[in-house]
């Protein structure tokens, strides 16, 4: 960090979970750092004297616009690490066009592109306008419509290709405001959390990333991208991933 320039102040949504928790303690360990707030439903994330917990709920607008409030701006770093692969109650992911619900696909589309929706709604105006500001969303490699070549897992797909979708409109509109900006959707590969651990099987040792592994990765990845490539999706090595 140059010696003239202010701390960054970074945001993280979904600090409970394994690599939203991870990202949160990375970024609070760097010495370009001056705060993260760390965001969970219960307010957990974390220790660290950087580290300001606050409470959120994906369901709940209100609560997502008191937060950033509370935050303040400029912001230089909001990611958001939330998302679901099955239901709450533990079924899915869909094997067939036979298994989809209406309420399975509400379910999914609730948390994994409606929440972040309404989080970019609220914390986006935050975002420093006089220099370099990341927004990044956790995706996932299954929601590329031109790299699906498998089939099922549609809730989750469909819902991840939605949030792309969204990150790619965001960059869009960011680019008038904020010329430095970038608006990225992230794929974090495999990680070793509750959320894939029904489907590791069959998974390389070396491909099952630790959630800090998988948070570094990604973190190098984020201060490695320009403005020029705003809008798209990228993998934990950096590597572009096609729509």
């Amino acid at each position: 960090m140059d010696a003239s320039s202010p701390p960054l102040r970074c945001a993280v949504f979904g600090a409970s979970g394994g690599i939203g928790a991870a990202l949160a303690a990375a970024l609070a360990a760097r010495s370009d750092v001056g705060v993260v707030h760390a965001g969970s439903r219960r307010g957990d994330c974390p220790a660290g004297t950087n580290l300001h917990p606050f409470v959120f709920d994906l369901a709940d607008e209100a609560s997502i616009a008191a937060a950033c409030a509370a935050m303040g701006g400029p912001l230089d770093i909001v990611l958001i690490a939330s998302g679901r692969l099955t239901r709450a109650d533990g079924t899915g992911p869909e094997k067939s066009y036979r298994a989809l619900s209406a309420e399975g696909m509400a379910e999914l589309f609730a948390v994994n592109t409606i929440g972040p929706a309404l989080i970019a709604k609220h914390i986006l105006p935050l975002l420093r306008r006089d220099g370099r500001a990341v927004f990044a969303a956790l995706s996932a490699r299954v929601g590329s419509v031109s790299d699906n070549r498998l089939g099922g897992w549609h809730a989750y797909r469909a819902s991840k290709a939605a949030l792309n979708m969204l990150v790619k409109n965001i960059a869009l509109e960011l680019a008038r405001t904020h010329p430095q900006a970038i608006a990225v959707s992230l794929h974090p590969g495999t990680v070793d959390t509750p959320l894939s651990a029904p489907f590791q099987r069959g998974v390389a040792p070396e491909k099952l990333f630790t959630p800090d592994i998988s948070a570094a990765a990604l973190l190098k990845v984020l201060d490695g991208l320009t403005p020029a490539q705003s809008g798209g999706l990228f993998a934990w090595d950096g590597t572009e991933i096609p729509y």
